[in-house]
């Protein structure tokens, strides 16, 4: 009787072991898998155009471009982040950067932040700005790359193919631009997107509504995954 106890009490013990190894294996297997799924996260630099002093263009009833860029690209940082990306910010308020302590002047701020992006590595890089026109009836989102890279060229075709959701009539193609600092400094493949027209009064009306920043957040996110899920490399070309 005292030998089918003893031996019933190693039975409870050992069943007890195999359970607490097996459900420790299990946390230490979930951890390393976490782990090893932060270390492919692939990163993104969010650049919202302009900031502080610099207004950036002014549009129809004195809307600032700065601010709009700001509230689009905290919209897609959460968008972003909520699939999986790990995104990184040049700004997140209504400051431009800063050398010293001190705001920087235009060329300092644009050296700053091509200093965050080539420091980070990213996948990609996405400036978020608002475009103008002398005439008003020019509207529609458009998405710009150095003619240089062609990583930047697929980045920008995909993410503006997303865009033309916003508006079936936009006709905008994805365009080469050598003239913007940020294109032609940057290590990585980058895009300007060029979100709508702040001189055309549909758009700069639109671009100010919180829906509509949203709906522009998630087509910009669209087009990220869209290319970095297909683009054969993430090396700059």
């Amino acid at each position: 009787m005292r030998r089918q106890i003893m031996i019933g009490l190693m039975a409870v013990l050992l069943l007890g072991a195999f359970l607490v190894g097996k459900e420790l294996k299990k946390y230490v297997y979930s951890d390393w898998i976490q782990e090893a799924e932060a270390k492919e996260k692939k990163v993104i630099v969010l650049d919202s155009g302009h900031g502080g002093s610099d207004p950036g263009k002014v549009g129809i009833g004195d809307v600032l471009e700065k601010d709009l860029n700001l509230e689009i690209a905290l919209k897609t940082q959460k968008q972003l982040e909520k699939a999986g990306y790990k995104v990184v910010m040049t700004r997140t308020a209504d400051e431009g950067l800063k050398r010293n302590g001190k705001e920087a002047g235009k060329t300092e701020d644009m050296r700053a932040r091509v200093e965050i992006m080539n420091r980070e590595k990213p996948a990609l890089v996405v400036s978020i700005h608002q475009n103008s026109y002398p005439q008003s009836n020019v509207k529609g989102a458009q998405v710009f790359y150095y003619s240089h890279s062609k990583e930047g060229e697929k980045a920008a075709v995909t993410i503006q193919k997303a865009l033309k959701k916003l508006d079936e009539n936009n006709t905008r193609e994805a365009k080469d631009n050598d003239t913007y600092y940020l294109l032609r400094k940057t290590e990585v493949p980058a895009v300007i997107v060029e979100c709508g027209f702040l001189t055309n009064p549909e758009e700069a009306k639109k671009l100010q509504e919180e829906s509509y920043q949203k709906q522009v957040a998630e087509l910009i996110c669209e087009g990220v995954k869209d290319y970095l899920d297909h683009s054969a490399s993430t090396t700059y070309n």
